[in-house]
């Protein structure tokens, strides 16, 4: 592995140039990867293992959406189209890619068919590291491993087939055959990883959850509720609103910083915005700490981990889950949103010629 320091810390990574993907074809070359699951992470991670030259099949409930979308996908049904059960059997490594809630359900098929030497293989710590509260305690005689994209499965998808990769973290939890570490490795390449870094199940899914609820998504959206609702209150119109809050900063700001960082974005910008960010970062920091700290005090307990299971375990789930994205959707902010996206150029209808 290669040593990279990292702001100071030195860390040991899997890159694509010491683990090139003709090696991981190598190592994978007498197994069959089942993907368990096509919802959220199951079609990147299928979709690009196979196009990476590995034995892929996916395994799935039917008839569901997934189903058809692997159909759709170039998945046939009998060939590498499966029952969870059937893929499970035939599967050597299986990729339990079904959401939290779903894993503790169909756990019981998973356990009854992993005969020992196979590989059970997570995107997600918290089946394992919340054992407690999901039952899911993997057999000692099958490695046990995961391999975490950083982004969504769109995301990882999408950047292979531009020829880029997602970052991804990997852990062992298990190594019952004295390869788990390779096969690791390998599917973390397989999978379209620009590099990895090596994590524990519990480490993973605390940040995970932590960054989820916080600056990932649940804080940013508060941030961007809260700048919009001060400047419509003090007499701003939605749309200038939405273009200070919000798509400055992903359609600017944003690509800059995740190209140079935000040190260059503060010296690459005007000397008023330089002054008045430096002298209320600070605030906003400490404004948000106990917040964060209380946000990973819950996760570590638990607490985060068991009101996802309750309320992802109920039979309506889905239909209150559309009520909040709905209110979310219809709020003032990402209606103006709408419209400010249909006004990029890029999107903007070309006018007709007569």
């Amino acid at each position: 592995m290669a040593k990279i320091n990292f702001g100071g810390v030195e860390e040991q990574v899997v890159t694509r140039e010491e683990f090139p993907l003709e090696k991981a074809q190598e190592v994978l070359k007498d197994e069959t990867v089942a993907v368990i699951g096509y919802g959220v992470q199951g079609p990147g991670q299928a979709l690009n293992m196979k196009d990476n030259g590995i034995k892929v099949i996916v395994g799935q409930r039917q008839p569901s959406k997934s189903w058809d979308k692997a159909v759709e996908d170039g998945f046939i049904p009998g060939v590498d189209l499966f029952s969870i059960e059937e893929a499970v059997q035939k599967g050597t490594i299986i990729c339990y890619l079904l959401s939290d809630a779903a894993q503790i359900a169909v756990w019981p098929t998973i356990k009854e068919n992993l005969s020992p030497g196979k590989t059970l293989y997570f995107s997600h710590g918290f089946a394992v590291t919340y054992s407690d509260r999901t039952n899911i305690i993997p057999p000692k005689d099958v490695d046990v491993i995961l391999v975490a994209p950083k982004g969504s499965g769109t995301s990882l998808r999408r950047l292979f087939v531009e020829g880029k990769g997602l970052n991804s973290s990997y852990a062992v939890h298990q190594d019952a055959t004295g390869n788990a570490y390779s096969k690791a490795h390998a599917l973390g390449i397989a999978v379209g990883s620009g590099y990895l870094f090596e994590t524990t199940f519990k480490k993973e899914v605390y940040s995970d959850l932590t960054g989820e609820r916080g600056s990932l998504m649940g804080a940013i959206q508060g941030l961007f509720e809260a700048q919009f609702t001060v400047l419509r209150e003090r007499g701003h119109s939605p749309s200038e609103a939405f273009n200070e809050t919000v798509e400055e900063f992903t359609q600017s700001l944003m690509p800059l910083i995740a190209e140079n960082g935000m040190d260059w974005m503060y010296a690459n910008c005007s000397t008023t915005a330089q002054r008045g960010a430096l002298d209320w970062k600070d605030k906003f920091r400490d404004a948000v700490k106990p917040v964060f700290n209380q946000l990973y005090d819950s996760v570590a307990s638990g607490e985060e981990a068991q009101r996802s299971i309750d309320s992802n375990s109920q039979p309506d789930y889905r239909e209150k889950l559309e009520e909040e994205l709905s209110e979310l959707h219809n709020s003032e902010m990402w209606q103006a949103g709408a419209e400010v996206r249909k006004l990029r150029p890029e999107n903007a209808q070309q006018p007709v010629e007569s």
